[in-house]
């Protein structure tokens, strides 16, 4: 092993934090469940932090990072939802907007070329209200009960910057696609 491999076997044992923290919670440790959600995302931040610092940026990290944090956020939406915990409709919509934007990369990358962009400003900040989100709900049943109008405020926002995300990918996507397909048709005339 070189030192270069350590981000992704951050990510590898964040992937395998996805069981025991999606267990504490369907097993109501809400305050296991919550530690280990934090920890998920230090190493993440870790992870992340040694990539660049040292240049250990690699293929192979640039696929297992952002599946770990999709599996651990849309496994912890699945498992909020079935529980009663965040409503369907947003685990719904949540999970449709990774759908979307996975079925867009393929389909791209099938009919054109990968596609070498970076992540939207508003897809970050989605991805982090996700995140606070999940965090809020495992604080509220696992340490400290909160007003009801934060957990239905925050609900909001990140239902809100969902849609606009997944629509700003489709967009983004969509227009590229465009522009390129058009750009050939008239090379090849």
């Amino acid at each position: 092993m070189k030192a270069r491999h350590i981000p992704n076997i951050i990510s590898v044992c964040r992937i395998l934090l996805v069981y025991p923290v999606i267990s504490s919670m369907l097993e109501e440790r809400f305050d296991w469940a919550l530690t280990l959600f934090v920890i998920a995302g230090l190493s993440d931040a870790l992870d992340g932090f040694l990539a660049k610092h040292f240049h250990w940026q690699s293929r192979l990290g640039s696929y297992i990072d952002p599946l770990a944090d999709k599996l651990l956020l849309v496994c912890s939406y699945v498992v909020l939802s079935f529980m009663g915990l965040i409503p369907f409709w947003l685990m719904a919509t949540v999970v449709l907007r990774d759908v979307v934007i996975f079925t867009g990369a393929v389909l791209y990358y099938f009919l054109l070329r990968p596609f070498d962009g970076q992540p939207l400003l508003i897809s970050k900040l989605n991805t982090l209200l996700q995140l606070f989100l999940v965090f809020i709900v495992l604080l509220h049943h696992g340490f400290l009960p909160l007003p009801p109008i934060i957990l239905a405020s925050l609900t909001a926002v990140v239902f809100l910057t969902t849609m606009v995300s997944g629509a700003m990918y489709v967009y983004v996507w969509g227009s590229s696609y465009y522009r390129e397909t058009r750009a050939l048709g008239m090379r090849n005339d």
